[in-house]
């Protein structure tokens, strides 16, 4: 007995430079359609560590990213997305034909404290909003 079912759209979120920011953007998501869609965010290496501040910032509004590891941006990463989102770094990501791009140009919070991450968060949890109505709609 076999059952076919829709594949859930991809969605990647691309900071190459910050990835607490994908990790920011890619936990609303989830948050927001659940199991409707498949997230991963990518940074520029494995090594790199989110911001205290973004963790913190996540959170006050329930989100805990902070045992979350940032990925390297593959090419692979890039071709297995429906949607590639990059978040301020859209010279640096690989691009395909018939993928779908987004660029946010948002400021960094790297280095910066939490009161100067909690409008980004806000600006990027707006977007990913307007997102999912776009991608998962109910």
């Amino acid at each position: 007995m076999s059952s076919s079912t829709t594949p859930r759209p991809s969605v990647l979120f691309v900071c190459v430079h910050n990835a607490g920011r994908s990790q920011m953007a890619a936990a609303f998501l989830t948050r927001l359609a659940g199991d409707r869609i498949e997230v991963r965010s990518a940074g520029s290496a494995p090594a790199d560590t989110v911001n205290p501040a973004v963790v913190e910032a996540m959170k006050e509004v329930g989100v805990d990213i902070s045992a979350e590891t940032p990925k390297i941006l593959t090419v692979a990463a890039v071709q297995a997305s429906d949607v590639v989102i990059t978040m301020g770094c859209g010279d640096t990501c690989p691009v395909f034909p018939g993928k779908r791009y987004l660029d946010w140009q948002l400021d960094d919070p790297a280095g910066q404290g939490v009161d100067a991450v909690r409008p980004i968060r806000d600006a990027i949890e707006t977007r990913v909003r307007v997102l999912v109505s776009e991608v998962a709609p109910d």
